[in-house]
């Protein structure tokens, strides 16, 4: 196998998964990240089906297991807080996981886990990202945003839903890759009350909008609000100053009752507040020579496929066995990482437009339906029984057994 020097562009989590696997089979990689430090922050997120297998052959199932976010289920609630219906999260180790997966986790504290894995064997530059790039046949030539220069054999768009790395290698007529869902997110950090337990609460409101509470360290919790919204004007909103922003969610929740005082009391003073707009990205070109496309880059599924995170660690390992496989032949080594991973990203982005009415619901009519509907669903015991025995992979899609991804002399 020859040994490559390698640039990825993002220190997320899909960047250093893949560094992981590159530096074991050998190969020199960089990692650049544009922030001026390890981003080890943001909201809790879930590992589900297939990205826990590949945490098992990465060896790090056990370390993301101590830092998991013990949430026990989620429920539905009302604007009293009452409970309509409860789902607990499937702990038994075996079959598909419900809303809440058994590894719940911060993204912070998976991304600190996969630096801690890679520090020592991948080179990491912050504060620094790629402006451009040439490449002919044989070298990658990048210009930083510091004005240096390097050359690399390969280089991975692992730079997220808005990737210039993709920009940079799509045909000129293809078509925008962003698919607007018509739904915004956002969430904060909230200090935690006597109150919060280990349960995620679901809370709709008319006018299809819905708040999530959850609770993540003895400290702190988190507010999640939605809503659904496909007006072209409304796209501009999570770029705009964080001021504007916070008062915007202010206003679109005021009148949704239940804790939501509290919610947008915490909002006003968090330092983790995030806003965005739901969106898929869809595009035909994953690579172009020795560029490549990673994760959120190439196929971001959205925040409501709950996959985001399980598609970058099973993308990772996709890709770098397969560069292992064909290091002397790069183009291929990509077509074969597009062919064996693009059934399993069809799969999880399949999103229908009944979809989203169902998670937001517009009146409350409807809302009193889902409840309704939930409430059955958990007299019966039909979601221990579906998360037992359906299969454990999304799809049915069956992880690729590679060789070993470790150096040889």
């Amino acid at each position: 196998m020859k040994q490559l020097n390698i640039l990825i562009c993002g220190g997320g989590c899909a960047g250093p998964s893949l560094a992981f696997w590159l530096a074991r089979a050998g190969h020199h990689v960089t990692i650049v990240e544009r922030f001026p430090a390890l981003r080890a922050t943001g909201a809790q997120i879930d590992i589900r089906d297939q990205g826990i297998s590949v945490l098992k052959r990465m060896g790090l199932l056990d370390t993301v297991r101590s830092m998991r976010v013990l949430e026990a289920g989620f429920s539905f609630v009302d604007a009293q807080g009452k409970s309509k219906a409860t789902i607990m999260a499937n702990t038994s180790g075996k079959g598909a996981q419900t809303m809440t997966s058994e590894y719940e986790i911060m993204r912070g504290d998976l991304v600190r886990i996969l630096y801690d894995a890679t520090q020592d064997s991948v080179e990491y530059i912050f504060g620094k990202t790629v402006e451009h790039f040439e490449q002919d046949e044989h070298s990658v030539t990048v210009h930083f945003s510091d004005g240096m220069t390097g050359m690399y054999d390969m280089l991975v768009g692992a730079d997220g839903q808005g990737s210039r790395i993709r920009a940079a290698i799509q045909p000129s007529d293809a078509p925008d890759p962003v698919r607007h869902l018509g739904a915004y997110l956002a969430y904060w950090f909230i200090p935690r009350t006597a109150t919060d337990d280990h349960l995620c609460r679901l809370y709709h409101i008319p006018g299809s909008r819905m708040i999530m509470s959850r609770t993540h360290s003895p400290t702190e919790g988190q507010a999640n609000f939605a809503f659904r919204d496909d007006s072209e004007e409304l796209r501009s909103m999570p770029r705009a100053s964080l001021e504007t922003q916070k008062q915007f969610w202010s206003e679109k929740f005021h009148d949704a009752g239940w804790q939501t005082d509290r919610f947008i009391q915490g909002m006003q003073t968090t330092q983790n507040f995030y806003c965005q707009e739901v969106v898929q990205i869809h595009t035909d070109t994953w690579s172009k020579g020795r560029v490549v496309l990673l994760a959120d880059a190439a196929h971001c599924p959205s925040p409501m496929t709950a996959m985001g995170t399980t598609s970058a660690l099973v993308g990772a390992y996709v890709l770098a066995a397969e560069i292992n496989r064909n290091s002397h032949d790069l183009p291929q080594a990509f077509a074969n990482y597009d062919r064996t991973l693009r059934p399993f990203i069809n799969e999880i982005q399949t999103f229908k437009p009944w979809m989203l009415r169902l998670i937001l619901p517009e009146t409350s009519f409807a809302i009193t339906l889902i409840h309704l509907f939930a409430g059955l669903l958990v007299f019966l015991r039909l979601p221990d029984l579906l998360a037992r025995f359906i299969p454990e992979n999304r799809g049915g899609w069956q992880l690729p057994e590679y060789p070993p991804m470790e150096q040889t002399a």
